[in-house]
């Protein structure tokens, strides 16, 4: 008994010296490992921290204030003198120096002025924040008429009219976006039956029945335009077209040497496609009856040439590369251009060379159905198109006769015998 309980004894004050050894040495294992880091540690922040510290340190400094930069421009002197030099009741300037400046009449340009500041509340003369009042409506439209006429910049109107570049601008939108609202359903609309009959009057009386026209394609030059854009593909994407394809254009019938077509046609260039709504010039007559058409086409032609010429004059903006970003900008701008173009030859069509009144007498049709202006004389018959939208076929149809070749030579080749026999023996 003795024996076995020594024995056991032994065996576990052997197990709990080897437990008390092991402790020790993961004590001391433990002590050295802090006394390593404390050593790295105090040579980090002995040696390496001076050294970054000192290396890249910045010297702390306030961050400056900007103020906004004013600059007293005394705008209401310069809105003083811009009533007296055009619009007081005895102007420095005269009728004609404002017409030549501002590109229209005084009557016009007051018009504008007045619809946009009824309109539109930015064209209204308003307080600021100071109780200081902002430009007045004659003001910003004078700014937004230079730039258009003269093409200059916008920082060019502040010596005269002392506005920033940046208000000027803001200006510029404004304006356009105000006229293609306000006087686009009136001097941008559809050809109705009236305009039509009065067209085709006229193309008859030139020796070109069932002309609606002449067409043609300008190019305002733009930066990020590409480089595809020619006569062609522009007139792929046009919506030209798109009233006959639709059903929704007046229905046109006419007769040449004979024949009778139902589609008007416009005299075109060359490069344009050989469709039953073109007509182009002969590119090199050999006869005398092709000589002769193409000595009308062409000179019946120049009328589209002219207008483009007159607007390019009148309005520089869209002569010069266009400065503008966006291109819905630019389609606002040059559509604001037509739209004065259209008015200022309405104002002033009465001291035209050929003008004739009684074109301009009835704006509204006569007659609903039938011929123009239930003549039967006439040698064209006109109806009203469509209201509502064609479906996929009958789009299809249109969209191909529009397209037919075939009735483009046939109708090119009457056309040449109409006019031989009618201007032949001049």
């Amino acid at each position: 008994m003795n024996s076995d309980s020594n024995s056991s004894s032994s065996s576990s004050s052997g197990l709990f010296d080897y437990m008390v050894n092991d402790f020790v040495e993961w004590h001391e294992s433990i002590t050295e490992r802090r006394k390593e880091d404390e050593l790295i540690e105090e040579a980090i922040n002995t040696y390496v921290v001076p050294l970054v510290t000192s290396t890249y340190q910045v010297p702390f400094t306030p961050e400056p204030t900007y103020q906004r930069w004013y600059v007293p421009r005394d705008r209401e002197d310069a809105d003083i003198r811009l009533y007296n030099d055009y619009f007081s009741p005895r102007p420095l300037y005269t009728d004609d120096m404002f017409r030549r400046r501002f590109r229209k009449r005084k009557n016009v340009f007051t018009r504008i002025v007045n619809q946009l500041r009824e309109s539109n509340v930015y064209f209204q003369q308003r307080p600021d924040a100071i109780g200081r009042l902002g430009a007045s409506p004659l003001h910003k439209c004078t700014a937004t008429i230079r730039m258009l006429a003269y093409g200059t910049s916008a920082d060019a109107v502040d010596k005269y009219l002392k506005l920033a570049s940046s208000t000027a601008r803001e200006y510029l939108y404004h304006f356009v976006e105000g006229v293609v609202s306000e006087f686009g359903p009136e001097y941008l609309r559809r050809a109705n039956t009236t305009d039509t009959e009065q067209l085709l009057r006229e193309s008859h009386i030139r020796g070109f029945p069932g002309m609606m026209g002449s067409i043609d394609c300008m190019h305002w030059e733009w930066k990020n335009c590409p480089r595809s854009y020619n006569d062609v593909n522009v007139l792929q994407r046009s919506p030209v077209f798109s009233d006959i394809c639709e059903g929704r254009a007046p229905n046109v019938s006419f007769n040449v040497n004979g024949n009778t077509y139902n589609m008007g046609y416009y005299l075109t260039d060359g490069i344009n496609p050989k469709w039953a709504t073109f007509i182009p010039t002969i590119k090199h007559p050999q006869t005398g009856k092709h000589k002769l058409f193409t000595k009308k086409q062409e000179s019946y032609r120049k009328d589209v040439e002219r207008a483009f010429g007159v607007l390019q004059a009148r309005f520089a903006i869209i002569r010069q590369p266009g400065l503008a970003w966006s291109t819905e900008i630019l389609w606002k701008i040059v559509m604001a251009c037509i739209i004065m173009h259209n008015m200022i030859v309405e104002d002033e069509r009465d001291g035209y060379l050929h003008y004739d009144a009684s074109e301009f007498i009835n704006d509204q049709p006569q007659n609903v159905v039938g011929s123009s202006n239930g003549n039967n004389n006439q040698p064209f018959i006109v109806r009203n198109g469509r209201l509502d939208r064609l479906n996929l076929s009958g789009y299809m149809a249109n969209r191909n006769n529009v397209r037919d070749r075939e009735t483009h030579i046939a109708l090119k080749n009457d056309l040449v015998e109409h006019i031989w026999g009618r201007f032949g023996n001049e």
